[in-house]
This record gives structure tokens, sequence and C-alpha cells, in this order.
């Protein structure tokens, strides 16, 4: 094994697990409950589920797959992280801080349909990571595709990306749980 690569194998099972514990906890809210918006004006937790199954099928590991692909492929750049990518991979998670965007059709999600549609969305997560995790031993270290604040990320760094981003929104969940519960 290169000493570069991360043990992606070793992650699947801790991200299932955590995305056991993210489908736990929607049985507990009601769909009343999941659209529930935040007295800042935020995210409700069903846009939050959303935003996590929207990023990591159609960005993250859509970018892993694509850097497993064709190396004359010109999306793809020499790898190369910003410093807050450097950081973020060495410690292996985001900064514990808010971060948030202006809404937009492009990027705020929409509110979820259902419960089933939210726990089959979070399950197809869990199916791509375990496609793509045998390929990535393969996978080239030197080429990726941007990310808009981490630089120039690999195929590893892409799917490392999902278990770190589902674990920051886990502040998120508590957060709006708090909330819901002071206003309830």
């Amino acid at each position: 094994m290169n000493l570069n690569r991360k043990p992606t194998k070793e992650i699947l099972p801790r991200f299932e697990a955590l995305v056991d514990d993210y489908i736990r906890e929607l049985d507990g809210l009601t769909m009343e409950q999941l659209h529930q918006k935040p007295g800042d004006g935020g995210w409700s937790i069903g846009q939050m589920y959303q935003h996590l199954i929207q990023s990591a099928l159609y960005m993250q590991l859509a970018n892993a797959a694509k850097c497993l692909q064709d190396s004359s492929d010109p999306a793809l750049a020499p790898a190369g992280k910003t410093e807050a990518g450097n950081a973020v991979y060495a410690q292996g998670e985001f900064p514990p801080i808010r971060i948030q965007v202006p809404p937009s059709p492009q990027y705020t999600p929409a509110e979820p349909e259902s419960k089933e549609a939210l726990i089959q969305g979070l399950k197809r997560v869990v199916a791509r990571m375990k496609e793509l995790e045998p390929t990535l031993a393969d996978a080239s270290l030197r080429l990726g595709i941007a990310h808009p604040r981490f630089g120039v990320l690999n195929a590893e760094e892409w799917f490392l990306l999902v278990p770190m981003h589902y674990r920051h929104h886990l502040r998120q969940l508590d957060r709006l749980k708090q909330e819901m519960a002071f206003h309830a």
C-alpha cells in the first residue's frame, strides 16, 4: 500500500454507521419538523439531509468518479490543495464553524417529499461509496478536479470528503433539533 493513501476500506463501515445514525434520527421527526425553518432563516433539517445526499452523489462522488476516468480528460488538473484544504485533510474534519452561503436556486436544497425519499437517498450514497471504494487503490494521486475552497482534489480526497461532510453536519442537526425543542 502506498504510504500516501488513506485507508478508504476502513472508512466505509464507519460511514455506514454514520448514515444509520442519520436514518435513526428521522424516526423521531415528523414531516412538519423536517420542514421547520430555524429562526435565523437557514435550512430546515429536511433541506440539510437533501444537501448531504445531493452534494455526495452529484458533486463529491461524481468528481471522484471523474478523477478515475481517462487521465487525458481536460477537467483534470494537477492535484494540489489550498491551505484550507490541507488543514481540513490534516485534521480529517471540517473546522467546528458554521458555514453559510446566500440562498440561491442553484444551491438551496428543496424540502424533501418524504422520509422514505431521504432514506433511499442516504442508501444510494452508501451504495455509491461501496462501488467506488475498490477502484481507489489504482487511482492517480497526482490528478484531480477543483473544489471551490479546498483546491484540486484527487479521487481519494473527493471520496474522503463525503464522511467528513456528513460528520460536519451533525453539529447543524444538533443545533436545529435544539432550536425546534425550544420553539415547540
